[in-house]
């Protein structure tokens, strides 16, 4: 397993833009398939993007042609870039790692090990 610790979550109006992080420790090569997810209040946390070990990235209908995950190897990271916000997209956003990239395990909060500590993406009209 590893650890991961977001940032980069913060206040924004409706059409901005956000980009967060996720350190991975002690290093990517060990976090296998990746993935971001989000949960806002009263809701349950559900899928945002996923990112296999071997380039394989998927995104939920809800934030297509939005957002887009990446990864540099280089610095450990994940990343999620966040286009376009809307109201809707206010959640608390998690970084999940050491998960099951099966086309129908990637989705699945269940599927992965390693989990951050969130980090509060609020967007206002």
């Amino acid at each position: 397993q590893v650890q991961l610790v977001e940032s980069g979550g913060g206040s924004v109006q409706a059409g901005g833009s956000l980009r967060l992080s996720c350190a991975i420790l002690p290093d990517i090569s060990n976090a296998g398939c990746m993935a971001w997810f989000r949960q806002a209040p009263g809701k349950e946390r559900a899928v945002v993007a996923t990112s296999g070990r071997y380039g394989t990235i998927t995104y939920s209908d809800a934030v297509k042609g939005r957002f887009t995950i990446s990864r540099d190897n280089a610095l450990n990271t994940l990343y999620l870039q966040m286009n376009s916000l809307k109201r809707e997209d206010t959640a608390m956003y998690y970084c999940a790692a050491n998960g099951m990239c099966t086309p129908n395990a990637r989705s699945l909060s269940r599927s992965y090990e390693s989990w951050g500590q969130g980090t509060q993406v609020t967007v206002s009209s």
